[in-house]
């Protein structure tokens, strides 16, 4: 087969996933919605949801529109010939820059927006389902987490090859090779987004979750989303604006980067396929795009093996379908790269076809990626030594619970470090035995290497992003049953599916920092190719002698460099403070105010007076817009103001300092949240038993100590953890974008 035809395939994928995802929608919305006390509660959330998202959204499209005004305005003028990457400079890169950043935004605010639509719409459904089978209930939350999934893969998809070929990328030859350096304000853009779009959302729902959880479970002594609660459906909400359209934002910048950035690299090739006059050089530019496109047909074809018996585990169910995505996803891997890395006559290491090394790359990313699932799952599910480890220090206090959730999150960052690094050692070791060296001599294969593993890792984004759902919709459910005082049985069987949730949102961050840490070393390499490309056109016109030579290194020993490692770590930890402290300080609003209702509302303990839920959502909402804004706009301003002042080498050492320190930190948060979550769970399913041999369940002192670990790990795992994940990518796009500017 030709490789333009598979290129003709990038837009077919997409297009039918959108169908598919529109097939699984209407599914879903057939599904029976349960009792009228159900409708009810699912209707209040809704009502939340689509309020807190209309204002956020409103707040974040303000700023979007602002600052691709000012991107505009700074490259328009700054990025002259001198410092230009392509033959486009002045007011016409401008533009470009401006509006690919304003569509990637709109792109991001889009699927942020979807994620919260289909969840609310998906919850009661799935309580419903509860009242008759787990398996029905599983597949209810899997499709309608699946909706979320499609769309937001087939966006980014769709978006970034709409976006290459508006700015010349169908056209071939140099048009080809410039695109891919024209659209990375698209990636800019969405990454802005997600920022705002995870850090608010977070920032809503842990404080909501906090407050309820702290007053309602310890000190009223009452179950989770009982209606007697002020802050439940405050919480309820705060499952859909946070988990699912955050997390929707999220994962679409994480696409949609990484696409451009292996683009990027693609580009170095391209340049050797030409001088060695391989078939079909832009082959190599259109890899990524062509390697997604794929991906989606395997979760497509995975979904319908999402089936099982009523005693299994459901985690069991989803790792089923999970399987076939990486399954399928491994032989369209070994089929797209045979016939796209064509390089005629010539071969790798030991007369090995060329395709052949890729092919392992991509199979190494895949591996990583399947890593990632089953690691997250031994430290953050019930069943394995993490978990129960935190259960029982739970028995002597929050204290003890605490210190051992703490130990549980910096365990989990060795098999995080190790894994990552055997990822890019393997990846890069194989790419460097395919044979690409260039006329300089400098073998190009390692890197791009690296780019493919990363590829073949997010061929299974849609199916990953499908099971992430899954998680806040089951939550809601649980919610929705209890709310809604159903059958012991349906509450059983969501306590289930809500305990397996918080495994899959778990196992999703560790899938998402796994492909950040890939993808920041993708994007690093592409800064240093778009720098190089500059310096390389000063060589030539001769404004910069060639003593001063190339960027082929970063010395860590240059005091401009030290210094900008320096922030980037510092960077990490004040970042993920200030989200921290906004979950504390709206926690605190939440607790006086639900506090308040219990003592002045008469009747609400005996279900004769009514919370004004309502209020409990207002101070939410209010106080979240509020708080986003100040670790947002230091995330975003930090890297330029380093660029501008100490240059572009200073700025590699901050991307490279500020992934490191953004992985294992966002690695600690996630694991110890989701593991006191689980743990917490453990003890409310009677698993939990003294030297006696008597349940430690709700309501002991151990429960309690669980109730507050979990407490303590709600900001970690769904506010500052999640939140890194975009900061470790908006460094690398905002300094993609800025790169002319750091230049003097």
């Amino acid at each position: 087969m030709d490789p333009n035809t598979l290129q003709m395939f990038i837009p077919i994928a997409g297009l039918l996933a959108v169908a598919f995802a529109i097939y699984l929608a209407r599914d879903v919305l057939s599904r029976d919605t349960g009792t009228k006390e159900m409708m009810e509660v699912s209707a209040t959330i809704n009502e939340g949801a689509r309020a807190f998202i209309k204002r956020q959204y409103t707040t974040i499209g303000v700023l979007a529109l602002a600052g691709s005004v000012v991107i505009f305005a700074i490259i328009s003028v700054l990025e002259t010939k001198s410092v230009a990457d392509t033959s486009h400079v002045g007011l016409d890169i401008g533009i470009r820059t401006g509006l690919a950043f304003l569509v990637g935004a709109a792109c991001s605010m889009a699927c942020g927006i979807i994620g919260m639509l289909v969840s609310v719409k998906a919850n009661v459904r799935v309580a419903s389902a509860a009242r008759r089978s787990l398996v029905e209930a599983v597949q209810v939350a899997m499709r309608g987490g699946a909706v979320s999934g499609f769309l937001v893969v087939a966006l980014s998809l769709l978006g970034v090859w709409s976006i290459f070929a508006i700015n010349g990328g169908l056209a071939g030859g140099d048009s080809t090779k410039d695109a891919p350096f024209l659209i990375v304000g698209y990636g800019f853009g969405a990454s802005f987004v997600a920022l705002f779009a995870q850090l608010g959302g977070g920032i809503y729902t842990k404080a909501a979750d906090v407050g309820s959880d702290l007053v309602g479970k310890v000190e009223a002594g009452i179950p989770e989303d009982d209606p007697r609660n002020a802050g439940v459906i405050a919480d309820l909400v705060g499952d859909n604006v946070g988990d699912c359209a955050g997390r929707g934002a999220d994962l679409f910048e994480s696409t949609a980067a990484e696409n451009i950035g292996a683009m990027i690299l693609g580009v170095a090739v391209y340049g050797l396929a030409v001088t060695n006059h391989w078939p079909n050089p832009t082959a190599w530019i259109f890899f990524p795009l062509v390697i997604r496109a794929f991906g989606l047909v395997s979760t497509i074809v995975a979904m319908f093996f999402i089936r099982g018996k009523e005693d299994e585990n459901p985690m069991n169910i989803l790792n089923r379908g999970y399987w076939v995505t990486t399954i399928l996803s491994a032989a369209a891997l070994a089929f797209v790269t045979k016939v796209m890395m064509d390089t005629g006559t010539q071969t790798g290491a030991g007369n090995i076809p060329t395709w052949v090394f890729f092919f392992g790359c991509g199979i190494v990313g895949l591996a990583t990626s399947i890593a990632f699932v089953y690691i997250t799952q031994y430290y953050t599910a019930g069943s394995f030594r993490p978990v129960r480890e935190i259960a029982e220090a739970s028995k002597t206090g929050p204290a003890t619970n605490i210190i051992a959730g703490m130990a549980v999150g910096f365990e989990t960052t060795a098999v995080t470090a190790i894994t990552i690094g055997i990822a890019l050692l393997a990846s890069n070791w194989l790419g460097s035995q395919a044979g690409l060296v260039d006329a300089a001599g400098k073998n190009i294969g390692g890197i791009f290497g690296t780019a493919v593993a990363t590829m073949g890792m997010l061929m299974t984004t849609a199916y990953v992003l499908a099971m992430d759902t899954f998680g806040p919709i089951t939550d809601n459910a649980g919610g929705i049953a209890e709310f809604s005082r159903a059958e012991a049985g349906a509450r059983d069987i969501t306590d289930r599916l809500d305990a397996v949730g918080n495994t899959t949102k778990a196992l999703t961050k560790g899938y998402a920092i796994a492909s950040a840490s890939l993808a920041a070393f993708l994007l690093f390499s592409a800064y240093i190719d778009k720098v190089n490309l500059i310096l390389a056109r000063q060589i030539a016109e001769g404004t910069r002698t060639a003593a001063q030579g190339l960027m082929t290194s970063v010395n860590l020993a240059n005091v401009n460099v030290f210094v900008a490692a320096l922030i980037a770590a510092m960077l990490v930890y004040f970042f993920s403070s200030l989200a921290i402290r906004a979950v504390g300080t709206t926690a605190q609003a939440i607790i006086v105010e639900v506090r308040r209702q219990f003592r002045e509302i008469p009747g609400i303990m005996d279900y004769t007076g009514r919370p004004d839920y309502a209020r409990v959502v207002d101070i939410t909402t209010r106080a979240a817009l509020k708080e986003m804004m100040l670790p947002g706009a230091v995330a975003v301003a930090t890297p330029i103001v380093v660029g501008l002042l100490l240059g572009y080498e200073a700025v590699a050492g901050m991307l490279m300092v500020g992934t490191i320190a953004g992985v294992l930190l966002a690695t600690v948060l996630n694991n110890s949240g989701g593991a006191w979550d689980n743990a917490k769970k453990y003890i409310e399913s009677g698993n939990l038993r003294d030297e006696n041999g008597n349940v430690l369940g709700k309501k002991s002192d151990a429960h309690q100590a669980g109730v507050v670990g979990d407490t303590v790990g709600d900001p970690f795992k769904d506010t500052a953890g999640p939140s890194l994940h975009v900061l470790v990518k908006l460094l690398a796009t905002i300094t993609l974008v800025m790169a002319p500017l750091f230049i003097r």
